[in-house]
């Protein structure tokens, strides 16, 4: 039986880590014995959702510090989650994220997207995280691209599953929960932060002058400081005259009704490796609009709309809302990107190197 350590950077809902949840489950159901290994941060000694028992979990404690810099604290991440992992113990060590793969040393690294740093020890890290891994995977062709313009390397390209099922039961149901909370509500999953294009989504909610229409951000766990681009955002919201609502994290269990009762769910990131929360979406048959990024167009093709400036991502969220979009084909490519077929082609590409 094949020994897999996937290692995440922590406990918190963000993308990487539920791709890595995901992953492992379904390492584990085609047979391999997979340990998770993550900083529990700020005490956590669980990961956010319930994870299958057949994992294994390793939940290395990690203290908060209010006085830490994001630096500091991302050093201190590598540094502890380093000292209590034991690479001897696994034959494939799978780092899924810059920390994890800095604290391990020799191991396969999925790249989910690149970031820019201008904190030279932070960049150091990415650099690092690039290209000592002895073997790399992208999940999706277009950052397999940047990888290979940037330093002439050869990723992988695996694609992200998506767990279908939970969207798809929550559309069905009927259940109103969220509507009789909020209203009719934009959604949008992933916080407030400058590669979530947040404060383009203001100006162009603003544009859509709705008064029957709530903007909802979910979730924003991060380690990252942007509290300076928070207070740009919630200074730009006033001068629009716009009264966000910011849920935070929303429990794993709540978060397929919140997405299914969305009217649409705006995606306007900067940056992206996939896109997991509006495939997600698309699932519960909720319709999107993506920013344009060759990235989202390869992953979803026709499946979402498309927008570049705030004028145009009004025009195309108001056209969502009020027309609606294919349902049916939206649903159709969630369905076909499976968790099970993922873990499959991460197995063949682990049997090539050992």
């Amino acid at each position: 039986m094949t020994r897999i350590a996937l290692l995440t950077y922590s406990s918190k809902p963000r993308g990487g880590v539920v791709h890595t949840l995901h992953l492992a489950e379904a390492l584990t159901r085609a047979g391999a014995e997979v340990t998770v290994w993550s900083l529990g941060r700020g005490g956590d000694s669980a990961f956010f959702r319930r994870v299958d028992p057949a994992v294994r979990i390793s939940m290395v404690p990690f203290e908060a510090r209010d006085d830490e810099s994001v630096g500091d604290r991302i050093l201190r991440s590598i540094q502890v989650l380093g000292e209590a992992f034991s690479p001897a113990d696994y034959d494939v060590v799978h780092a899924q994220d810059c920390i994890s793969a800095n604290a391990v040393g020799a191991c396969i690294r999925t790249i989910h997207h690149l970031d820019t740093f201008t904190t030279p020890a932070l960049a150091a890290c990415h650099e690092k995280a690039v290209t000592d891994p002895y073997a790399r995977i992208c999940v999706s062709a277009a950052v397999a691209e940047e990888v290979r313009r940037g330093w002439g390397l050869e990723p992988t390209v695996i694609a992200n599953g998506v767990d279908s099922a939970p969207f798809d039961a929550a559309a069905a149901s009927g259940e109103s929960t969220w509507r009789d909370t909020l209203g009719q509500y934009v959604l949008a999953v992933g916080g407030i932060e400058p590669r979530k294009g947040s404060i383009d989504l203001l100006e162009s909610f603003a544009l859509l002058n709705r008064r029957d229409l709530a903007l909802v951000f979910a979730g924003g766990e991060t380690l990252f400081d942007y509290r300076e681009y928070r207070r740009e955002f919630d200074s730009r919201a006033t001068e629009l005259g716009i009264e966000p609502i910011v849920l935070g994290t929303v429990d794993n269990d709540d978060l397929p009704h919140l997405v299914a009762q969305a009217s649409v769910l705006p995606f306007f990131s900067t940056k992206e490796g996939f896109g997991l929360a509006a495939m997600e979406a698309l699932a519960a048959g909720t319709p999107v609009v993506a920013r344009d990024l060759p990235v989202l167009r390869e992953v979803f093709g026709d499946a979402v709309t498309y927008a570049s400036e705030p004028a145009e991502m009004a025009e195309e969220l108001a056209h969502a809302i009020d027309v609606g979009h294919d349902a049916d084909g939206g649903r159709a490519l969630a369905r076909s990107l499976t968790w099970d077929d993922a873990a499959r082609r991460h197995l063949e590409f682990y049997r090539s190197y050992y």
